[in-house]
């Protein structure tokens, strides 16, 4: 399907339309030379987008840098952006992943686990927080075991 092409409003209004949030500067006000925006996927992603400023619908994007745009910062199809701008269609987005735990266990005790405790990396990838939590008290008041 052929698109216009697009212009700085409508990557702004793809933004806005779905959800994404405003980055602010380290005092917590606007940036002046652009605007910045980011998106938080369920599988841990951050999009990251910037449009320079002014912002005007007359400013277009070239062919290349769209399709970077696109591609790299937006994570959408032409047809899904055009849909998103023009019908406020939000685009697929991916969902949690079913089989990641409730609650991860920190990276210094995966780390501690393996290194300090001996265990296998597959055996620790299966352990939840508390027996993770106990396997390493355990090591703590008694040492690790000499098997």
């Amino acid at each position: 399907m052929s698109h216009p092409a697009a212009s700085k409003s409508d990557h702004e209004r793809f933004c806005r339309t779905e959800g994404w949030d405003l980055v602010r500067n380290a005092r917590g006000g606007g940036v002046g030379h652009h605007l910045t925006y980011e998106l938080a996927l369920a599988d841990g992603r951050i999009l990251r987008t910037r449009i320079s400023r002014p912002i005007r619908t007359s400013d277009t994007y070239g062919a290349s840098l769209f399709t970077h745009i696109l591609t790299d910062q937006l994570d959408v199809t032409a047809d899904e952006f055009w849909a998103c701008v023009k019908d406020k269609v939000l685009p697929p987005r991916p969902k949690a992943r079913a089989d990641a735990p409730a609650q991860a266990l920190p990276a210094s005790l995966v780390h501690q686990l393996i290194t300090v405790a001996g265990l296998p990396e597959d055996q620790v990838a299966r352990m939840t927080k508390e027996e993770a939590v106990d396997v390493m008290t355990k090591v703590w008041s008694e040492g690790p075991s000499a098997d």
